[in-house]
């Protein structure tokens, strides 16, 4: 079998060439695989099937003029203007019928595109289309005829299948040991461990080598994994065996998202137009998760998406679509030029039928847990109008809060993970325009009114490096100044003495770090270093305001906790760096528990846990009440504790039993030749050196002789 060539070298190949790997078109000869399975190997051999056919480009437009020979060509002319703005026609890619025996058209006609996408963008532009009062356009995609002709001309009830129990996807979350999961992709293997900390070593789940394409995903809760391939998506569930649940078909998909409750999964893909100078083509749907239905579709050139998102591919951020309106899924949105587009998932329309309306917007933030978006709108007419942060209720898209303000350089939102707080990153300018100094507008929520505190550090001309809330907290932390040493500060929105005012806690000065990581449960914080700051790590005690250890992993990119706030991973990833690859699991105190290198390691992914169900006076009284129910744990970790020491003693009485065997193999050698080496010592027979006698012994050798004959010549006197 021929040899499989990864794909992430191919990638690194081609970033080092300088080649655009999209535009690059790789057949593999008929019939052959190299050997990768695919999951969907049905699908995409029936839409290899649709493509050698050729007719997923062809559309047909009907209810046309029916015009004689002598129109024919002014009809054509039409059309052809019509179309032609949309994509590029083949060549004799138009095609009207005419009947024989009027010798007029038969009011339709076939066009032909060089791409499918380019035949769905005319069918979605120009159906409906109205060229005068009696001819309104209806186009169809040529493939559909095939689905219309195969509908039954009766009838027939549907096929009632038995009910068939699928597994409990939340099984995994019912582990006697209350250990997580995780994910980790390296090479052509993707891989599931459990976190066995205890046993200090990950524990297989499952794996698979090609298991996706690109990249894999869990959902928000953990319920799903979810893959990429060529042909779309896939979501795969349970606690061991990874069953596929649904697939969503979207050709070419390059990026997904899911909705905050797992009910929709949004795919995206950018195709290449057939005229360069043109913008790429984006398709976006929206699934619903457990059935598979496409609910709805965006299409549009990348232009009319490439607002909004923190971060994308092919000039389009993403994610394109933000999620709000707390724990329902209820509402979507997206940022167009001088507007917010907001949805509803009940209809998937527009709330109102339009857009909120809003100048120059820049950016926009939903509350994690209520219908609020927090919008940002720039000064405007050279300064004459401020910026200003708006605080919007949805859907009566009334106004709860305003703030302007001036000489603004920047502005960033963070919202709390509770939506108590939104704390608002301003960079303003100095007097003389060539400079910037950072302040922040803390919101306080759920507060009457709405109360607004601004915030100032001590340097204000410090920069920002990084700020992150407490999850579920009161606190927040910043670095600022100037690297590679900046300071950390945290401050708390309420304190005993200030229960209304920010208060700073404290600054550590001096860290090496420049990214900040807070535990899922609050209490704890890592100050990291990455990347260039080489690895290091500071865990920090926010409520003892002390630092619980100081380490490094040399080189890590990434670090994540998990879901429970008791573990974190540290890894270092071969997009970044090509040595040392791997993954690192701590203690939340610092303590490095185990390690694991592996080449070609590019993605780990602690898998989420749904909300607790416990109430938040219930969570109170079993933190009160930690001692009774740890007793029961700490004998648990006793045992394991004694488990291991007896596996180090195994261990031990292995490698004693090992030691023993090689000296009586040698002893038993030294017997064997015994003999030998007491006719070498001329019959003496004992091995111990201090029981030789020394001797001196002088022998004379003849080394050499050799004859040689003088001639001497005498003077006579």
């Amino acid at each position: 079998m021929a040899d499989i060539t990864i794909m992430y070298e191919i990638d690194s190949l081609a970033a080092a060439a300088g080649i655009d790997l999209s535009l690059v078109d790789i057949q593999l000869p008929p019939g052959e695989n190299f050997g990768i399975i695919s999951d969907d190997e049905d699908v995409y051999q029936e839409e290899q099937l649709d493509f050698e056919a050729g007719f997923g480009n062809i559309i047909v437009v009907d209810n046309l003029p029916v015009v004689p020979r002598e129109k024919f060509e002014k009809l054509e002319g039409v059309i052809r203007k019509i179309y032609g703005q949309i994509g590029v026609i083949k060549e004799d890619g138009l095609w009207m019928p005419v009947d024989p025996e009027t010798q007029k058209t038969l009011g339709y006609c076939f066009i032909e595109y060089n791409t499918p996408q380019e035949a769905e963008l005319a069918k979605e532009k120009t159906n409906g289309y109205k060229l005068d009062r009696s001819h309104i356009f209806a186009v169809n995609m040529f493939d559909d005829f095939e689905k219309f002709m195969k509908v039954p001309d009766e009838w027939a009830p549907p096929e009632i299948r038995p009910y068939a129990p699928g597994e409990n996807l939340q099984h995994w979350l019912t582990d006697e040991k209350a250990r997580d999961q995780f994910v980790i992709r390296a090479g052509s293997d993707t891989e599931v461990f459990w976190n066995d900390a205890r046993q200090l070593k990950p524990d297989p789940v499952y794996k698979r080598a090609y298991w996706t394409e690109s990249f894999v995903q869990w959902s928000p809760l953990g319920t799903y994994l979810a893959t990429v391939h060529r042909q779309g998506a896939a979501v795969w569930g349970g606690a061991s065996s990874f069953n596929r649940l649904m697939r969503y078909a979207h050709p070419q998909v390059k990026l997904i998202d899911f909705s905050p409750v797992e009910k929709y999964l949004v795919t995206y893909s950018s195709h290449e137009p057939s005229n360069p100078r043109d913008a790429n083509r984006i398709v976006i749907n929206i699934f619903d998760v457990r059935t598979g239905k496409a609910m709805r579709d965006f299409k549009g050139s990348a232009d009319e998406f490439a607002i909004g998102g923190t971060g994308g591919v092919t000039g389009v951020s993403w994610p394109i679509f933000r999620w709000g309106g707390g724990k329902d899924d209820r509402y979507f949105a997206k940022m167009g030029k001088n507007m917010i587009s907001i949805y509803e998932t009940e209809t998937f329309s527009l709330i109102d039928k339009k857009s909120l309306k809003v100048e120059n917007v820049m950016d926009f933030s939903w509350s994690p847990t209520d219908p609020i978006l927090a919008l940002f709108v720039p000064e405007l007419a050279g300064g004459n109008q401020p910026a200003r942060v708006s605080l919007v209720q949805i859907p009566s898209k009334e106004e709860l809060r305003q703030k302007n303000l001036f000489s603004v350089s920047d502005c960033k939102m963070y919202w709390q993970s509770n939506g108590d707080y939104l704390a608002v990153k301003v960079d303003r300018y100095t007097k003389s325009k060539r400079t910037t100094y950072t302040g922040f507008e803390l919101f306080r929520i759920k507060e009457r009114d709405i109360p607004i505190e601004v915030l100032e550090l001590d340097n204000k001309n410090d920069k920002i490096i990084a700020f992150a809330w407490e999850p579920k907290g009161h606190r927040f932390a910043v670095i600022h100044g100037d690297s590679p040493r900046p300071d950390v500060s945290f401050y708390s929105m309420r304190t005993a003495q200030n229960t209304g005012r920010v208060s700073k806690l404290t600054t550590l000065k001096g860290k090496q770090a420049n990214a900040l990581f807070w535990s899922p449960v609050g209490h704890y914080l890592i100050l990291a270093g990455l990347k260039g700051f080489n690895g290091q790590l500071e865990f920090y005690n926010v409520d003892e305001l002390e630092t619980m250890a100081t380490t490094e992993h040399f080189m890590a990119t990434d670090i994540e906790w998990d879901p429970t706030g008791r573990y974190v991973a540290t890894s270092v990833t071969s997009v970044h760096h090509e040595m040392e690859n791997g993954f690192n699991i701590w203690s939340f105190n610092g303590k490095l528990l185990y390690r694991i290198l592996k080449d070609h390691f590019f993605q780990f992914l602690w898998r989420p846990r749904p909300p607790s169900f416990l109430t938040p006076e219930k969570e109170e009284e079993i933190a009160n009440n930690l001692k009774k129910y740890s007793k029961k744990y700490e004998a648990e970790d006793q045992d394991v504790s004694l488990q291991l020491s007896e596996q180090d003693r195994e261990k031990r009485r292995m490698l004693k039993d090992e030691w023993d065997k090689w000296v009586n193999e040698w002893k038993r050698l030294l017997e064997e030749e015994k003999l030998e080496r007491q006719k070498l010592r001329d019959g003496e027979a004992s091995d111990e050196e201090e029981e030789y006698e020394a001797k001196e012994i002088e022998v004379e050798e003849l080394l050499d002789v050799s004859e040689e004959v003088l001639s001497f010549e005498y003077e006579q006197e």
